[in-house]
């Protein structure tokens, strides 16, 4: 059994005419007939009638289709292979706001050039990414960190993302022309989960100047904590990303933070053992080529008055 006969045997179970299928495959149809009765001899079966122009798969032919697409497939998916195509899956993890604001450009990119990987995202859970990345579990991890610190893992800057505190437009601290840690004494606040890198810089400031907040309310979602804005419950801590069209349209006010820098930034990492397979080097270089033009783009937003009174 024969590569050729069973491209061949696809195409006509799929055009169910000899002189489209010869047309497609880039042969005589003379040739389309030969092979196809090669392969019905060598089988023991016929596997289409001819009824005079009409032409059908039998029973045998049906049930063997699925068998030969499986065997191109897996022959086309190791000449992919062989030539470093980018295919296969590809596992990655990236917090909530990275992958709803930064990534959809990325993806879109990524798939628009290769169609053959199978992209999956898995929970990002920050105290599991170390064992996940050295198990093979995620190739890839997004994380939100100043500064990766894991001997063991690689990594790529990917973005510095700005940190908003964030109130309803008719909160006190809306109204200040500078708000500093000690002003979050008592108050609200509506906060990522523990584990959380920005969420973790605000719990150190707050720390090491003895300041208590009121009560904390904790959200696994951001979207959840945008919604909790609006309704007046407190004070967010949230990426400039996430908020973006809500600042613009004046539903939330940034306030002006003059305590310690709350902007964070963000890495792509790998496990320094692993194979970096031609799949991960092309995500790696597609994020690569964003990052100049996000970063233009959150500049001249910048410019525009995002921070006006």
């Amino acid at each position: 059994m024969e590569v050729r006969q069973l491209q061949i045997f696809r195409a006509l179970a799929e055009e169910l005419n000899f002189t489209r299928t010869a047309e497609r495959v880039h042969t005589v149809q003379s040739n389309v007939t030969a092979q196809i009765k090669a392969l019905e001899e060598e089988l023991g079966v016929p596997l289409f009638d001819r009824l005079g122009r009409r032409v059908a798969l039998t029973d045998a032919g049906r049930r063997f289709q699925p068998f030969a697409e499986q065997a191109l497939t897996a022959m086309e998916q190791g000449e992919r292979a062989i030539c470093n195509e980018p295919s296969g899956p590809l596992r990655i993890s990236a917090p909530e706001s990275i992958l709803t604001y930064r990534l959809p450009i990325v993806l879109r990119n990524f798939r628009r050039k290769f169609p053959h990987v199978e992209i999956s995202f898995v929970s990002h859970i920050e105290t599991t990414l170390a064992i996940e990345l050295e198990t093979g579990k995620l190739d890839l991890v997004i994380n939100m960190c100043d500064k990766p610190i894991n001997s063991a893992h690689k990594s790529m800057p990917f973005h510095t993302e700005r940190i908003f505190l964030l109130a309803e437009p008719h909160h006190p601290l809306a109204k200040r022309r500078t708000v500093k840690p000690s002003d979050l004494a008592g108050q609200q606040l509506l906060l990522t989960e523990h584990g959380c890198g920005y969420r973790a810089k605000l719990d150190k400031i707050l720390a090491m100047q003895n300041i208590r907040p009121g009560h904390i309310t904790e959200f696994s979602s951001v979207e959840a904590i945008k919604q909790c804005v609006s309704a007046g419950m407190g004070l967010a801590l949230l990426p400039a990303i996430v908020v973006a069209r809500e600042l613009r349209q004046n539903q939330f006010k940034a306030l002006h933070w003059t305590g310690p820098s709350l902007d964070i930034g963000t890495h792509v990492l790998w496990h320094k053992d692993k194979w970096v397979s031609p799949a991960m080097t092309a995500f790696l270089e597609i994020i690569q080529a964003q990052v100049e033009h996000a970063e233009s783009s959150d500049r001249s937003w910048h410019i525009q008055g995002t921070f006006a009174d």
